[in-house]
C-alpha cells in the first residue's frame, strides 16, 4: 500500500546539489553509514550501494511495517542512492569492489575494524590505486585506541550507554532510558558527513585524500557538551532529570488543563515577563526566584508554585500569552503531527518521492536550504539491486557477456 503524502514538495525544487560531480562509493548497511551516504546522495553527489546479493542491506528486513515488500525502516534511509548487488566476499566480486573505487571520490564502509581489509577493501589497498580517495570507516569505537574495543561491534544502545547520554536520559527516579530515537547511530552518520566534507576540502589544496575515523563512542562524547563540563566543574556526575534543564528555571515539560506543553525561560527578563503576564509579582522580589541562579537552587519550591498555575488554562492559551511576551513554548507532538508542522511544510523538509513498487513514499530531507544550490531528496530508495547492470557497465565497462557470467556464478544480482 502506498503511503499517504503529509507534506508538499519544496517551493524550491533540489538540483544539482552543491556536491553534483562527486562519486561515493557505499559499502555501510543499517543505520549510521546509510544515513551519512544518503545525506550525501541529498546534497547531489552519487551513491553506488553495495548491497548483498540475495539479502541486501540488514535493514531490508527490519519490520514490519513493510511498504509494498519494502521495509520502511530501509526505505527512511536510503534515498537517493543507486543500488548495486555485489558477493564482496567472492573474488571476483572483490575485484568489481575494486574497480569502482579506483573511480570513486569517496568510499564509506562500517564494517567491524579489519574486516574491509580482509576483503581487500581497506584503506591502504585502495589509496594505491587512487591517491585522491576519502575513505570514510565508521564503528563503534574506531580505529585507533585500545584493541580489544577495535574488535566489537558498536550498536546504538550499547553506544548511548557507555557514552553516558542514557545516564541523563529519563526521570530523576528511576532507571536510565536511551533517548527516543537512535541518536548514536544518526550522530555518527552527520559527523562522518563533517569528516569527509573536510577530508575533501582539504584536498582541494593538497590533491591527496586521506582517512576519514569516525567512532560512535567519540560521537556521544561530544554531545555531552555542557554536561561534560558541569561534571568537571563540580567533579559529580550530572543527574537525570527528566524534562528539566540544570542550568535554566523555568525550563521544562508543565501540564496545562489539556495536555502538556514546553516553556523555556532563558533570561530574567523573560521570567519578569511572565511573572507580570500572570500577576504574580510577588515573586520578583522574593530573594528565591529574583535571578536564575536562584530559581536553579529552589526550583522545586518554584515548580510547586508554577504547577497549578499552569494546570489552570488550556496548551493553546499559554502558548499563545508566550508568543505575545516572546518566550519560547511549544506543545508536544507526535510523530505525524511534527512531521505534518505547518511550518516544515512550508519549508519543504518532507518530499513525496515516486517509487518502483510503493507508489509515492516520504522522505525527510535536509535541515537547510542553500540560496545558490538547491538541495535534497530527488528520488527515493533503490529496489535491491536495481542499478547492477547499468552502473557496472557505465563506471567499470562490464558487457552483457560478462554481466552474464558473473550473474551465473552468483557473484552479482
Amino acid at each position: 500500500m502506498a503511503s499517504t503524502p503529509s507534506a508538499p514538495a519544496a517551493p524550491l525544487p533540489p538540483g544539482p546539489g552543491p556536491l553534483a560531480g562527486l562519486l561515493v562509493l557505499d559499502l555501510s548497511r543499517v543505520l549510521a553509514g546509510p544515513y551519512c551516504s544518503m545525506m550525501l546522495g541529498q546534497l547531489g553527489a552519487r551513491i553506488v550501494k553495495i548491497e548483498r546479493p540475495g539479502a541486501g542491506d540488514d535493514t531490508r528486513g527490519f519490520g514490519p511495517p513493510f511498504v509494498a515488500g519494502e521495509a520502511a525502516y530501509y526505505l527512511g534511509c536510503n534515498s537517493d542512492k543507486e543500488s548495486v548487488a555485489i558477493d564482496l566476499g567472492h573474488p571476483r566480486g572483490r575485484v568489481l569492489g575494486q574497480r569502482l573505487a579506483a573511480r570513486a571520490d569517496v568510499v564509506l564502509e562500517n564494517f567491524r575494524p579489519g574486516t574491509a581489509e580482509k576483503l581487500g577493501l581497506g584503506y591502504e589497498a585502495l589509496r594505491a590505486h587512487n591517491e585522491r580517495l576519502v575513505y570514510c570507516s565508521i564503528s563503534g569505537f574506531g580505529h585507533g585506541g585500545l584493541p580489544e574495543y577495535g574488535r566489537r561491534g558498536g550498536y546504538d544502545l550499547i553506544v548511548q550507554g557507555l557514552g553516558g547520554i542514557q545516564s541523563l536520559t529519563g526521570p530523576p527516579e528511576g532507571p536510565p532510558f536511551k533517548v527516543g530515537t537512535s541518536i548514536a547511530d544518526l550522530a555518527s552518520g552527520l559527523h562522518a558527513v563533517i569528516g569527509i566534507l573536510a577530508a575533501l576540502e582539504a584536498r582541494h589544496r593538497t590533491g591527496r585524500g586521506q582517512h576519514v575515523d569516525v567512532s560512535m563512542l567519540d560521537g556521544q562524547i561530544t554531545l555531552l557538551s555542557y554536561q561534560a563540563q558541569i561534571h568537571w566543574a563540580t567533579g559529580a556526575d550530572p543527574r537525570r532529570m527528566g524534562n528539566a534543564h540544570p542550568n535554566l528555571v523555568p525550563y521544562e515539560t508543565y501540564a496545562a488543563s489539556d495536555g502538556h506543553f514546553n516553556i523555556g525561560v532563558g533570561t530574567d527578563a523573560m521570567f519578569g515577563a511572565l511573572c507580570r503576564a500572570v500577576g504574580r509579582v510577588e515573586w520578583l522580589a522574593d530573594t528565591r526566584f529574583s535571578t536564575n541562579a536562584a530559581r536553579v537552587e529552589n526550583r522545586d519550591a518554584l515548580g510547586t508554585l508554577l504547577a497549578p498555575l499552569f494546570a489552570a488554562r488550556p496548551v493553546d492559551e499559554w502558548l499563545a500569552l508566550c508568543d505575545r511576551l516572546a518566550i519560547p513554548a511549544g506543545r508536544i507532538q507526535s510523530v505525524s503531527q511534527a512531521v505534518a508542522h505547518e511550518q516544515v511544510r512550508a519549508r519543504g523538509t518532507v518530499r513525496a518521492l515516486p517509487h518502483p513498487t510503493a507508489g509515492t513514499v516520504n522522505v525527510v530531507g535536509l535541515p537547510f536550504l542553500l540560496s545558490d544550490t538547491p538541495a535534497g531528496p530527488r528520488r527515493a530508495a533503490p529496489l535491491l539491486g536495481e542499478h547492477t547492470d547499468a552502473v557496472l557497465n557505465e563506471l567499470c565497462g562490464a558487457d552483457t557477456g560478462e554481466l552474464a557470467a558473473l550473474r551465473r556464478d552468483g557473484v552479482i544480482a
